[in-house]
């Protein structure tokens, strides 16, 4: 007889157990899966190219977000990044900046990346919730930007709490948080990722590739956290000659988080 539920996180822990292990995409255990994902850097998928996100180099480039702001170089997070594009970028605006990625396969990916362009960014394989406070300061944190590209939506509807509370603890006070996720179909757009209600991917025991979001959940879901907007728009459609990766089924959004 089990009788293990007394925190928060023997709730969330038992929620993660209603999913199909095949389903995981976001605890320490999915990153076999992710290895796997990671292994043919050939294959052709579209963020795999060595481009920061447009929307990224746009917040820089009209001063939305700046590394300095008259206190030396400020501190970035690149939350579940990948081989390592845009902890990439952001080293090279003069960001000090920390990447972190479930996956070693990933992670080795963005090593090699950041060497052959003589970057300096500090990447770590590791579970972003499950880090301690220890391991926060340990990493340099809190920080002033933290950016995620394509992280969020993978997690299932219970983790946002797990989401928010890692930004609380890891955003620094004035610092921003930036954010690109799949983008629910509307006005003739398309869209990308699972629709269905969140009841239903429990009742499925899977996330059907992701979680699409609308414009108004996404507000919904940031605004009571101490984050005030400052954009949320699609990302641009860039072509293939662009310096830049963007593809219109993803909502980009920018917050700030008060002094």
């Amino acid at each position: 007889m089990d009788r293990n539920i007394r925190t928060v996180d023997d709730v969330l822990t038992l929620l993660d157990g209603l999913f199909a292990r095949e389903a995981d995409r976001w605890t320490a255990d999915a990153a076999e899966w992710w290895d796997g994902f990671y292994a043919d850097r050939d294959k052709p998928v579209p963020f795999f190219v060595a481009k920061p996100d447009e929307n990224l180099v746009s917040y820089a480039e009209r001063g939305l977000i700046t590394p300095g702001r008259g206190r030396g170089r400020g501190r970035a997070l690149d939350l579940g990044c990948g081989p390592g594009r845009n902890a990439l970028h952001l080293a090279s605006l003069g960001w000090e900046v920390d990447a972190i990625d479930l996956s070693p396969a990933a992670i080795a990916w963005a090593e090699d990346r950041a060497r052959e362009a003589g970057a300096k960014v500090r990447f770590r394989c590791a579970d972003a919730f499950a880090l301690t406070d220890g391991d926060l300061a340990e990493l340099g944190g809190p920080y002033d930007l933290i950016y995620d590209s394509g992280c969020f939506h993978h997690l299932p509807p219970h983790r946002r709490i797990s989401y928010l509370a890692f930004l609380d603890r890891a955003l620094a006070p004035g610092g921003h948080f930036a954010l690109t996720c799949f983008a629910a179909g509307e006005a003739g757009e398309a869209g990308m990722g699972s629709e269905v209600p969140d009841a239903d991917f429990y009742r499925e025991s899977r996330l059907h590739g992701g979680l699409a979001y609308t414009a108004e959940s996404l507000r919904w879901i940031f605004s009571d956290d101490g984050l005030t907007e400052i954009e949320l728009r699609r990302m641009r459609d860039e072509p293939a000659e662009s310096s830049a990766f963007g593809e219109p089924f993803l909502w980009t959004a920018l917050f700030r988080r008060k002094a």
